[in-house]
């Protein structure tokens, strides 16, 4: 969305960039100085974000009454079998959900949920915006 954002800006403001490839064989970039602005401006609002576009697996969604003890139950149960993966407990009007996971794509995310079916039946892969991914070494 922020790439579109990006694009549009240029698009709209008309700002000019004219490229020159010198007789020495250096390539001189002549633009207007909005576009650094831009381009300054977009990397600030990516910096205060820290989540990405990805996928999870949703294994508990319910509202009513016990809900909230229910998915906290549902969360330990999965950290019990699942330690490595991540379980987020998570409360969107009205329902109470527990996501798991932080997949890139939709096929890692289908690949867990072949693992889990049996201890979860009722579990999906959703799109939902995920954790950077963990450096390891």
């Amino acid at each position: 969305m922020r790439k579109y954002f990006l694009l549009f800006a240029i698009l709209v403001l008309g700002i000019n960039t004219n490229a020159q490839i010198k007789s020495n064989g250096n390539l001189e970039i002549i633009q207007d100085e909005k576009i650094d602005a831009l381009v300054e401006k977009h990397l600030k609002v990516n910096e205060l974000s820290n989540t990405i576009p990805g996928f999870r697996i949703n294994i508990y969604f319910q509202s009513g009454n016990n809900s909230k003890t229910n998915a906290y139950q549902h969360k330990t149960a999965f950290n019990t079998k699942f330690p490595d993966i991540e379980a987020y407990v998570i409360y969107e009007e009205p329902n109470f959900k527990v996501k798991v996971g932080d997949f890139r794509n939709r096929m890692e995310a289908r690949g867990f949920l072949q693992t889990i079916k049996y201890d979860f039946p009722d579990a999906f892969v959703i799109k939902d915006q995920i954790n950077f991914p963990k450096i390891t070494e």
